[in-house]
């Protein structure tokens, strides 16, 4: 069929055509976002769940929905190796231009905007072309304690968002490439905000170690914030994101080649958005059918080896790699890390820090005591195709 009026948009964070199966999770954020302009406590989210569920998706979705209502936002994507200063200063700056735009919130603004030159100040951020040119705050936002200055500078925000008769949203992807003293600094200035009842939230997404990161970075985070689990798709959800985008477009699938789709993806977003690209430019007419799916799986597995899968398996080292590969050895996980150990001959404490650091690139997590998992969806599948 026409490529051109293919509704699939594979790709990284691509809004898909249909938000399937996602709704509570999308209404309890409207809801906080509309109760925080009001006055009222509305909890953050930090969503949780593996790679190619629609996290991203998700977090542009809330990023829409607070311009909706009223707040200005900043969507900032965590790296590795940038501190979360220098991500957040240009962010914040714009924020605070904006609500000086707003006459009741000017003097409150220009106070937000001394706190951020002092900020700037004291963790030497490089500005570029975001240079204030107000004298800083003496004693606001200016201790070098991250933890301490973030508050100052998050109540000085809120208060300006709050005169102005707006809200602020900050939302963090990959927040698991946070190190602790960011992560806790988060924390502390979001607890700070809601205690004065200003209206700020905070979005965050990331791997599912970040709950447990939560904890060891403050204990009160787990009341702190909602972690809703943002996982495969239930098959009806999944067929939804499949014939919705496909009827919309004035053309049908058959019930076979639907239950083939959701059968192959397991319901995750990211694959049901690849089969579904590959298989419409597959089929010659409507009703799509099952040899359709069938003649299409070979297109989308190379595309997903090809770009997906291999990125993150080339950031892999020999050593690691030669890890990941025992793991996929053993099957479909959860694993024991003690059977990766005696897969590869040597003993759980020697592979330590080589299992630490694969967590780190956020390939492998552990969901329980003792356990290891991937945390890319049918990533042992890529293994035993290329690597086994």
């Amino acid at each position: 069929m026409d490529p051109v009026r293919n509704p699939f948009a594979p790709g990284a964070g691509s809004q898909p055509p249909e938000l399937a199966g996602r709704d509570a999770i999308i209404a309890d954020a409207a809801t906080a976002l509309q109760r925080a302009i009001i006055g009222k406590h509305g909890r953050s989210q930090i969503l949780l769940g593996l790679r190619g569920v629609g996290k991203t998706v998700l977090l542009n979705k809330i990023e829409e929905l607070a311009t909706q209502y009223g707040h200005v936002t900043s969507f900032i994507e965590a790296p590795e190796s940038k501190p979360l200063t220098e991500l957040l200063y240009p962010r914040l700056h714009q924020v605070v231009r904006q609500l000086s735009l707003i006459d009741s919130a000017k003097a409150s603004a220009f106070q937000a905007m001394r706190a951020l030159r002092a900020f700037a100040s004291v963790f030497k951020i490089s500005v570029g072309d975001f240079s204030i040119s107000v004298d800083p705050e003496e004693g606001v936002a200016d201790s070098g304690n991250l933890e301490y200055d973030l508050s100052d500078l998050f109540l000085r925000i809120g208060a300006a968002a709050q005169a102005a008769g707006r809200g602020w949203t900050l939302l963090i992807d990959e927040v698991q490439y946070l190190n602790e003293t960011e992560y806790g600094a988060v924390i502390v200035a979001i607890h700070r905000i809601n205690q004065k009842n200003l209206p700020v939230m905070f979005f965050g997404a990331g791997l599912p170690q970040v709950a447990a990161l939560s904890g060891d970075a403050k204990s009160y985070a787990e009341r702190l914030f909602a972690y809703p689990a943002i996982g495969p798709l239930s098959d009806e959800a999944a067929e939804d994101a499949i014939r919705q985008p496909i009827e919309k477009e004035g053309e049908s699938i058959s019930p076979e080649a639907l239950a083939q789709i959701v059968g192959k993806t397991h319901g995750y977003p990211y694959f049901l958005q690849e089969w579904g690209y590959q298989t419409w430019n597959a089929a010659d007419a409507s009703p799509i059918d099952s040899e359709d799916v069938a003649s299409a799986s070979q297109a989308a597995l190379r595309r997903l080896d090809e770009g997906f899968f291999k990125v993150r398996f080339d950031r892999l080292t020999p050593k690691e790699r030669e890890y990941v590969i025992a793991m996929a050895h053993l099957g479909k996980g959860p694993y024991r890390s003690s059977d990766v150990a005696d897969r590869l001959g040597e003993n759980v404490q020697s592979l330590g820090p080589r299992r630490a650091k694969i967590i780190s690139k956020g390939m492998i997590y552990s969901p329980a005591h003792g356990d290891i998992a991937f945390t890319v969806p049918m990533f042992e599948e890529y293994l035993k195709r290329n690597w086994i």
